[in-house]
């Protein structure tokens, strides 16, 4: 048989541009609501009442797949305007077909359509008893179970979705200051909290119309039935019984007609408003979250064979269904199996046959992303962070971090650990922001005794040196322990010593681990309790970039950020912009911090100090180097054998004081502060450079020592 092409060619361009002509006019909509008011007001023929009915089952048999096959709900973010069209038409056809009931409705079988004598004779068996049972049981089920869940989640889901915008918009601008995203990216994800938030939002409202559908099938079966019997009766002479059967089993037609895809789209809606946010659609991951795992299945099969074997319970149903599961739990368990060889052994494979496997395309997804911290063990140290293997390091990082959070005042990083064969099999190493800042080696069945300083006697070991501060040590026997002890030994197990070392290596790192997303953290919780306080810094004193420099170069100075209102206070009172200048205003602000971390409760504050004259040649030199370097420089300039000099007398003094245990704290001008910071940071750590002004008003100044121009 000859097609002809160019006909079909024609017709087909000719519905395209009627398609796309009526789109573009924007009179879709509003000619759909005219042909709903339409039916509600003017008599509708029952061919065309069949096939309006059979369009409103496969709409909504098609929103409900919708639902289904979304991956996530902003993909179909017309729901609720298609959810409220769909109540509309679907309460609209319930007023054509009433008319239809009422009035045709003493002529029985056919009257009122096709489709609602299916439903009313095949359906229930032209039991109109039964046929309103199971009537009501749908609208029970829409009702009571569907719709109240449906629209008690999409509340909630509305409410917290509005809570939780602010702080998605403030993480949004803290990673546009960060530089991980650009602004395009960046304003796509400001569109997505305002869609979700305007998507749960009409969803709330949306689920009161399903509510309402289902209230309004109620009502309308109890007018029908007793509008019919009464038309019956007294207009055509109808016996009770005859007009009871014929309206009623019409009206319960016309109910379930209406009622099946009512129970659709609540379905659908109940689906929309539980959907995750992940990339998959709903079979996906009900594939592999239900039935990843064979286990399930596999337990699931053998409650059932044991209910199949009591005596008296329906063997064949129950036997059949358990082995059934059971042979799914092994196909699954198998095809897992598979998988996993084929993952294994495809390159060996692959290269066996010489077949040519065209290279994937490079993309952002091959960039691995940098720990923030790392933690990487040879394989003789892996049964120290395996905890099936009794490990308990992991327990240990969890306490560092925590303690550390708590003493400087942020969230301390994940640590991000992995074994590394290029190691030695005892080493571990420590990365920060993925450059090594620490390395060691344990002996996972010794432990180590560490020389304080002052003990009794050597011991019998590998000696070694202390990773996390560089003192002497010795690796000894567990059964050693006691003995180190009583010879004045401190005595740490494998774990501990790698715990300590990353402790040290964060705190002295901190700053390096203070962002931009942290610092929005901080003032997010501070705006909390002083919102205020947050709206005045933010941005009309600093930008969050220069708040972040000021809490790096504190954290970096060894004074820890947790009190961050302190610290905002200081800031908004400064009206400061240069970093060095609203480092020292804080500085000062922090005083009482500063004083108690170092001398820890005591009045008596013991200082090292320098000579005025000293003082004043150190200032000059600080200028010089200002002017020198546009009035940006807080170096200083001298000359090396004065440099040496000051260096060494430093040095001596921080050793005599260290031995005494006390504090070390060199007091000096507000203006040279920062220059002798740098001078001595590297060389002198324990060092603790403070000006005149960072001395508490109730403090006690003790002169230890007192260094002149020439040592």
């Amino acid at each position: 048989m000859a097609i002809n092409t160019t006909a079909l060619g024609l017709n087909r361009t000719a519905l395209v541009d009627t398609i796309s002509s009526v789109r573009h006019s924007g009179l879709g909509v509003p000619q759909l609501l005219l042909i709903i008011l339409a039916m509600m007001t003017l008599p509708v023929p029952t061919f065309l009442l069949d096939l309006l009915f059979t369009f409103n089952i496969a709409m909504a048999l098609v929103v409900l797949l919708v639902c289904v096959y979304a991956a996530r709900p902003l993909d179909f973010a017309l729901f609720p305007t298609i959810l409220l069209v769909a109540t509309l038409l679907r309460l609209s056809l319930n007023v054509a077909s009433t008319r239809v009931v009422l009035l045709e409705g003493h002529n029985g079988g056919d009257a009122a359509g096709k489709v609602i004598q299916a439903f009313g004779e095949v359906v229930v068996g032209g039991n109109y008893v039964v046929g309103l049972v199971v009537f009501l049981i749908l609208v029970i089920i829409n009702f009571v179970v569907v719709t109240k869940g449906a629209g008690r989640i999409s509340e909630v889901s509305a409410r917290f979705t509005l809570d939780a915008m602010p702080g998605k918009q403030m993480a949004i601008d803290a990673d546009l200051n960060a530089g991980m995203i650009d602004q395009d990216e960046a304003q796509r994800r400001r569109t997505d909290v305002s869609s979700e938030a305007d998507f749960y939002g009409a969803m709330d409202g949306a689920s009161k119309f399903v509510r309402g559908d289902a209230v309004a099938a109620m009502l309308i079966l109890a007018v029908n039935i007793v509008g019919g019997l009464a038309i019956g009766m007294a207009q055509h002479d109808l016996p009770f019984s005859e007009a009871v059967e014929k309206y009623s089993l019409l009206t319960i037609g016309d109910g379930l007609v209406a009622q099946i895809p009512s129970l659709l789209l609540s379905t659908a809606s109940a689906i929309m408003v539980t959907r995750d946010n992940s990339l998959q659609d709903l079979g996906s991951q009900v594939i592999k979250q239900m039935f990843g795992d064979p286990k399930a299945l596999a337990v699931a099969s053998s409650v059932l064979i044991i209910m199949g074997m009591i005596p008296g319970m329906p063997h064949l149903v129950f036997l059949g269904l358990g082995l059934s599961a059971a042979m799914a739990a092994y196909f699954i368990y198998h095809m897992r199996q598979n998988i996993d060889e084929i993952d294994i052994t495809a390159p060996k494979d692959l290269a066996e046959d010489g077949a040519s496997v065209e290279p994937k395309e490079l993309g952002w997804s091959d960039v691995a992303p940098v720990d923030m911290v790392g933690l990487e063990v040879g394989y003789r140290l892996i049964p120290l962070v395996d905890k099936s293997q009794g490990g308990e390091l992991l327990g240990r990082i969890k306490g560092v971090r925590k303690k550390l959070s708590q003493e400087l005042g942020f969230l301390m990083p994940s640590v991000h650990i992995r074994d590394n064969l290029e190691l030695l099999p005892n080493a571990y190493r420590l990365t920060l922001l993925g450059v090594t800042s620490g390395e060691g080696v344990v002996h996972q069945d010794r432990e180590m005794a560490i020389n304080p300083g002052q003990v009794f006697g050597p011991l019998d070991g590998i000696e070694t040196k202390d990773p996390a501060f560089g003192l002497d040590a010795v690796w000894i026997e567990p059964s050693q322990k006691d003995h180190a002890q009583t010879l004045g030994y401190t005595v740490v197990d494998p774990g501990t010593v790698i715990a300590t070392h990353l402790n040290q290596v964060m705190s002295t790192q901190a700053a390096q681990l203070l962002g931009h997303e942290e610092a929005q953290q901080m003032l997010n919780l501070l705006s909390e309790s002083c919102p205020k306080l947050v709206e005045e810094l933010i941005p009309n004193v600093v930008s969050l970039g220069g708040l972040l420099a000021v809490l790096q170069r504190l954290l970096r100075e060894g004074v820890p950020v947790r009190d961050l209102r302190t610290i905002a206070e200081a800031l908004v009172a400064s009206k400061l912009k240069d970093p060095e200048s609203l480092l020292a205003f804080t500085r000062v602000a922090l005083s009482r911090v500063i004083i108690h971390q170092l001398l820890d409760g005591s009045d008596e504050v013991p200082v090292i100090t320098l000579d005025p004259a000293l003082e004043q040649i150190i200032h000059k030199s600080v200028q010089q180097a200002r002017q020198a370097n546009g009035g940006d420089s807080e170096d200083m300039v001298l000359e090396p054998s004065m440099a040496e000099k000051l260096h060494s007398s430093l040095a001596e003094v921080v050793q005599r004081q260290e031995t005494s245990g006390g504090a070390v704290i060199l007091l000096v001008s507000p203006q040279i502060r920062p220059a002798l910071y740098r001078f001595t940071r590297g060389s002198l750590p324990t060092l603790n450079v403070l000006s005149y002004q960072e001395i508490p008003e109730d403090k006690q100044i003790t002169i230890i020592a007192s260094i002149g121009e020439n040592g």
